[in-house]
């Protein structure tokens, strides 16, 4: 019967240790079997192939503070220390002087989330109920050590909010019991003979003949190899690679911009009205940094908001504020990388693109991050119509590999007529990809340019979610070393 299991004599050695052991754990199966531990555990699978060993695995979440959960548990939250510190309501600027202006960012919408302030016209209002929270409640439980769920006793949606923050991290503790099965107590009652074994044959075994009375270690022809993965690029910046390359071989100049950005070039010179939702606290991370104005166009920016100058607009009517349109922020679009290389190159032709990140408050879902990456292009010429903006972005989509393309009306405050692209997924239906228009001249003529610009902007990882099937946008950003290791090298 032990002939045909075909064993080796690290097998033999394994199942005769655990015979005696009965069960193991794998330090002591490699003790008692005078082995190294992973040449004991790969015997231990080995057998359990054959139905001689069960291996049992046992996987707990182990979790502790991060070095800045630490210090809000000892500090407090920053929702907490906000809270704590406002009896009234209060305004941002304030509260950024009496704290860091990091710690007021985070805080803003935690405090809006849990229900303990409002937020008005950039005030902090305070609804009088802050009870003590169960993240709060979990913070108190760690005590500086590590934890399991059981140990917590919290809601894993809790943890799962704190691992959002930063605040918790995880970590895995595999536990493994090396058990002998009947078949294998059977085996070792019959008679097991250990021999050393050859692996492979050497030059001196041949020359004396000597391998005619060796006994050599049997392999398993049928064994599947362990599969080997080529290096390769990212499949998300393999798609925007692509992406880029079609813009580039159809005539188009990249172009690159700073990160931060003043609101004039980021909001008031697309004719962004100065009090339009997207630029309040919730929307737009805004940075306590200002930049100048640029003397060229501030007085024309100026005439077009509050009267609409010279473009024949009556522009939004009230005061335009230089204050505001010096503050800094981080970009919620690339269009302020565009419309400033309009400003610089108002002579036509322009064909220009750019394919960067954005930042946004977003709450962080399946389709939502606070920053993503944003296709964004523009054409300047003579005599350019609404349908050469629809050519270029069906000619884009195409050669992206989706057949069916649309384009249904939309509405953007800088851009009119304004579309919105949308493509044809099997399973899916039309999925829109972005939003496009020509600029208005309340954007165009305060910067001195004469001629009509195509433009558009297209969200460049929903559109690589379809690409790659995935339903989760994190998964992009993701060091899932299987999915990167099984995805497909060649273009999709």
């Amino acid at each position: 019967m032990s002939s045909q299991y075909n064993l080796t004599s690290n097998e033999k050695n394994a199942l005769l240790a655990l015979e005696k052991l009965k069960d193991a754990s794998p330090g002591e199966l490699a003790d008692k079997a005078e082995m190294k531990m992973e040449t004991a555990m790969q015997a231990a699978f080995l057998l359990e192939e054959k139905g001689l060993v069960q291996v049992e695995e046992t996987v707990t979440g182990i979790f502790e503070l991060t070095k800045e959960g630490e210090k809000y548990a000892d500090e407090g939250l920053p929702e907490r220390q906000i809270i704590n510190a406002v009896s009234k309501p209060v305004s941002m600027d304030e509260l950024k002087e009496k704290f860091n202006p990091a710690v007021v960012g985070i805080a803003t919408g935690w405090l809006r989330r849990k229900g303990w302030a409002s937020i008005d016209k950039g005030m902090i209002v305070p609804t009088g109920n802050c009870d003590t929270g169960p993240d709060e409640q979990v913070l108190a439980l760690f005590a500086g050590e590590k934890k399991t769920l059981e140990e917590l006793g919290a809601d894993l949606s809790v943890i799962g909010d704190l691992i959002k923050r930063k605040l918790v991290s995880k970590s895995e503790e595999k536990e493994r019991k090396i058990t002998i099965t009947p078949k294998g107590k059977d085996l070792v009652a019959e008679g097991i003979t250990v021999e050393e074994e050859l692996a492979q044959i050497s030059s001196e075994l041949l020359k004396t003949g000597d391998w005619r009375n060796r006994k050599f270690r049997p392999y398993n022809i049928h064994t599947t190899p362990r599969p080997i993965y080529g290096a390769k690029i990212h499949p998300y910046q393999r798609l925007i690679d692509q992406m880029r390359r079609i813009f580039l071989d159809m005539g188009f100049t990249e172009i690159k911009g700073e990160v931060v950005q003043s609101s004039f070039w980021n909001f008031d010179s697309l004719f962004q009205p100065q009090d339009h939702p997207a630029r309040e606290m919730q929307d737009t991370f805004h940075l306590s940094s200002v930049s100048e104005l640029p003397e060229e166009y501030k007085d024309n920016v100026c005439a077009a908001h509050e009267n609409g100058g010279e473009t024949g607009s009556t522009g939004w009517g009230g005061k335009w504020s230089e204050e505001i349109a010096c503050r800094n922020v981080l970009r919620t679009h690339t269009t302020a990388l565009t419309i400033k290389y309009l400003a610089d190159n108002p002579e036509p032709p322009v064909k220009a693109f750019s394919i960067d990140r954005a930042y946004r408050r977003e709450t962080i879902d399946p389709t939502h991050t606070p920053e993503f990456e944003q296709l964004e292009g523009v054409v300047m010429d003579r005599d350019m119509s609404f349908s050469n903006l629809l050519g270029c972005l069906s000619e884009f989509y195409h050669r992206m590999g989706f057949e069916d393309v649309r384009f249904r009306p939309g509405y953007f405050p800088y851009t009119e007529p304004s579309v919105e692209p949308e493509v044809y997924v099997d399973g899916l239906g039309w999925v829109e990809l972005g939003g496009a228009g020509v600029f208005r001249k309340e954007v165009t003529h305060p910067l001195g340019i004469r001629y009509p610009v195509l433009a558009w902007g297209l969200g460049v990882s929903r559109l690589a979610m379809l690409k790659l099937g995935l339903k989760d946008l994190r998964q992009l950003y993701h060091s899932d070393i299987d999915w990167l290791r099984k995805s497909e090298v060649c273009q999709l």
